[in-house]
């Protein structure tokens, strides 16, 4: 008999928002992330997971699955739900994400271009006020890396500004974006009073 799928909920930063780990890679070195239901047709892992009236929406990145959900109905609750249908698909053996998402994805250089020139005009001046700034480390398909520099680095709040922040302003001008990665070293630099989470 096949050895049971062992799935771990990870609380984040945002209350609405739980990361599972799953013990196996179910959309291996890619990543796709579904605003609402109806961007989810070429996801089956997707579509499974939003029969959860409560899901919003879901990042599919290798071994982890990131829901967002609405509602007052707990995490304990859902997240059981969650792990249910993730372990349903798994069992199905259908492709977490069909192969024509990522025929569809915007070029590197398209989503390069458009993340440099939000930053420039945006996000950047309003960092900017803080003693803050963030820059473009790389495109990688669809996943984006970030570093977080000045008032920022080490800052308590870096978190909360890239997620709550940065995040979502990248994901509204271009939701083909799948992860969005800071690799800022938070414990360097003159003031390291932020510990990153591991």
């Amino acid at each position: 008999m096949e050895k049971d799928i062992a799935i771990v909920g990870q609380p984040t930063i945002n209350p609405a928002t739980c990361k599972f780990t799953v013990d196996r890679s179910v959309y291996p070195g890619s990543s796709a992330y579904f605003r609402n239901r109806e961007s989810a047709n070429l996801s089956p892992l997707a579509q499974k997971v939003f029969e959860i009236p409560e899901v919003e929406n879901i990042l599919v990145a290798d071994n982890q699955i990131t829901v967002t959900k609405s509602g007052f109905e707990p995490w304990p609750v859902i997240g059981k739900q969650v792990g249910e249908k993730i372990r349903e698909h798994v069992r199905s053996g259908n492709l977490a994400v069909a192969a024509e998402y990522e025929s569809a994805m915007l070029p590197e250089f398209d989503i390069r271009k458009k993340v440099q020139d939000l930053l420039e005009r945006e996000i950047n001046p309003a960092l900017g006020m803080h003693g803050g700034w963030v820059e473009l480390i790389d495109v990688r398909k669809n996943s984006v890396y970030l570093r977080l520099g000045g008032g920022c680095q080490g800052c308590g709040s870096a978190d909360m500004t890239l997620k709550m922040g940065i995040e979502r302003a990248i994901r509204e001008l271009i939701p083909e974006v799948g992860e969005i990665l800071d690799t800022t070293d938070h414990a360097a630099g003159r003031n390291p009073y932020y510990q990153p989470k591991n």
